[in-house]
């Protein structure tokens, strides 16, 4: 599986829609982003697709009213996110409520649990 590279302006457009809050970390994940609260992914940019994980009213809402995308590889998206509309790409009015809607729904739950480092892990 080939993984999509964003461009340097899909990354700026993911970084302006995701909510600026001393909670928040934005960093890279396989060559794409993740904005992230507690631990937790609330929103990613996979190639130019910026999925969210809501919940599960705002998901239905979303999907009902918009054409929204599977995100993640096509062959294996990732459970719980949806792609925001390809429509919204260049649309960052559109999309920021929905990350925020996101954000406010993950920091919610409960703090992701360090991984032990692999030195401490058991064979």
């Amino acid at each position: 599986m080939q993984m999509p590279k964003p461009s340097e302006a899909d990354k700026e457009r993911f970084r302006s829609v995701v909510p600026d809050h001393p909670d928040v970390v934005v960093k890279p994940m396989f060559g794409n982003l993740g904005a992230f609260v507690n631990g937790n992914m609330f929103a990613g940019l996979f190639g130019p697709t910026i999925g969210v994980k809501l919940s599960e009213s705002d998901k239905a809402e979303l999907e009902a009213n918009h054409q929204t995308q599977p995100f993640g590889p096509e062959e294996r998206p990732m459970g719980g996110y949806v792609g925001l509309p390809e429509s919204w790409q260049d649309d960052a009015e559109q999309a920021e409520p929905w990350v925020a809607k996101a954000f406010e729904h993950v920091s919610k739950l409960p703090p992701k649990a360090a991984k032990a480092p692999k030195s401490a892990k058991k064979p």
